[in-house]
């Protein structure tokens, strides 16, 4: 067996670096910065080892009933760690991925290649302008996972961002993003309000520590037209290895409180998360 060497590589919005997992055969950890990206085992698609993309994985897991394919968008790319899991516990989904970084979709695809029957097509755009010239009503999931640097951009926070969103949501679909905040939580906060000012449904998915303002740490905000299924939710994320909490209604209302939704002219980036949130040693 050849022993797996770290690569590092300058990209277009930093240094990559791909680093084997010493327990697990071909398992890499991409970090961009230092800042931790993507886990990928390629022998294994359905093994995850960040919280907020088993957090994730549990929401599309509920989106539909077992194994039927799945339409789904992703704005963010990183390794294709979601994307993978999609192909292997949905059979025939049809997957887009949207990334701005041609330099990490180049190492991705020289050393974590996708398998050639797993019906992901990748993009290389900015993910609201991908998503703004999108076909109405043509995803069953959207996920955003977008992070210049460890900041979710400020043009993916904004009403005119939500609409554009809903407008690609099929009746009965599902948007989910991965958000990170924490304590007193002004950036969630003003998610919470700019998606409810276009979505009749919402919910947050995220581990009770965070939640209660003890760390900064992720929070995944989900909206739709239609009810949300958070009792097959919560029963997911409560037995997971890494426990979360599913909120909404009424409790999801006191969060907000009186936060208001964002316009493009004073959207703003999330917050920059304290020294060693999201580092690694």
């Amino acid at each position: 067996m050849n022993e797996a060497i770290p690569v590092s590589r300058a990209v277009d919005h930093g240094t990559a670096k791909l680093m084997p997992d010493v327990d697990r055969e071909r398992a890499w950890l991409l970090t961009v910065d230092g800042a931790p990206q993507s886990y990928v085992d390629l022998d294994d698609p359905t093994h995850l080892e960040f919280e907020y993309v088993r957090r994730l994985a549990h929401v599309i897991d509920c989106a539909a009933d077992a194994e039927d394919p799945l339409d789904v968008l992703h704005l963010g790319g990183g390794a294709l760690t979601l994307p993978r899991y999609v192909a292997a516990t949905r059979p025939g989904s049809r997957q887009d991925v949207v990334e701005a970084d041609h330099g990490l979709l180049a190492l991705v695809a020289e050393h974590l290649p996708v398998p050639a029957d797993a019906a992901i097509t990748v993009h290389r755009a900015d993910a609201r302008r991908w998503l703004e010239q999108a076909p109405e009503h043509s995803v069953d999931v959207l996920v955003a996972d977008v992070f210049g640097g460890s900041r979710v951009p400020a043009h993916l926070t904004s009403q005119e961002y939500a609409q554009a969103a809903a407008r690609v949501l099929r009746p009965g679909g599902l948007y989910a993003a991965n958000l990170a905040d924490g304590a007193p939580f002004d950036f969630l906060r003003s998610q919470l309000a700019t998606f409810a000012a276009e979505f009749e449904e919402l919910a947050l998915v995220a581990e009770p520590a965070v939640l209660r303002g003890r760390r900064f740490g992720n929070a995944v905000l989900l909206a739709s037209h239609t009810p949300i299924d958070t009792a097959a939710l919560a029963r997911r994320t409560a037995s997971d290895a890494f426990p979360a909490r599913v909120e909404h209604g009424r409790t999801l209302r006191r969060l907000t409180g009186d936060a208001q939704a964002v316009r493009d002219d004073n959207a703003v980036a999330s917050p920059e998360p304290p020294d060693g949130a999201f580092s690694i040693g």
